[in-house]
């Protein structure tokens, strides 16, 4: 699991645009802060986490958007809809602990095993803060026959040890 930045500042105020407020033109910006040299291993596919409720709400899905902008600047495929929520989980910022995260996101995500075709994932999201949900859906991304599945994230909000 790699991050461009600690979720503070200025990197924080433009996620939390992006998110919560549609500032689509955020993302370029944020993408930009990656340093791409950091990604190792050139994976086969970039997917996002994918939303549900939220991008009802929102209109779309901000991991989706920056992993758009990812795999244009890597020349990289992305694949939408490998990754989906096989159940509703609440949200991961309310939950009180790392083990409530764990067990909010346990069992909540599936992927198709014929969609897995290319072995190396790079998973992307917004923010990452325990790493239950990448981690959740790492898991099923290598049960359903990925070789390896990295994960990142433009932020990263270290809250438990």
């Amino acid at each position: 699991m790699r991050s461009a930045f600690v979720y503070s500042a200025g990197g924080r105020d433009a996620i939390l645009a992006l998110k919560y407020q549609g500032m689509i033109a955020a993302v370029e910006p944020l993408v930009a802060a990656v340093d791409l040299t950091a990604i190792v291993d050139e994976a086969d596919f970039l997917a996002p986490v994918p939303m549900r409720g939220r991008r009802r709400v929102l209109g779309f899905n901000q991991a989706e958007r920056i992993t758009r902008v990812l795999a244009a600047r890597l020349g990289q495929m992305v694949e939408i809809g490998v990754l989906h929520q096989t159940r509703a989980s609440g949200t991961q910022a309310r939950q009180a602990d790392l083990a409530d995260r764990r067990a909010n996101v346990a069992g909540a995500f599936a992927v198709p095993t014929e969609l897995v075709r290319r072995p190396r994932v790079l998973l992307v999201d917004d923010v990452t803060t325990s790493g239950a949900t990448l981690g959740a859906y790492a898991r099923v991304l290598l049960d359903a026959g990925a070789e390896s599945v990295e994960a990142l994230a433009l932020a990263r909000q270290c809250l438990y040890r």
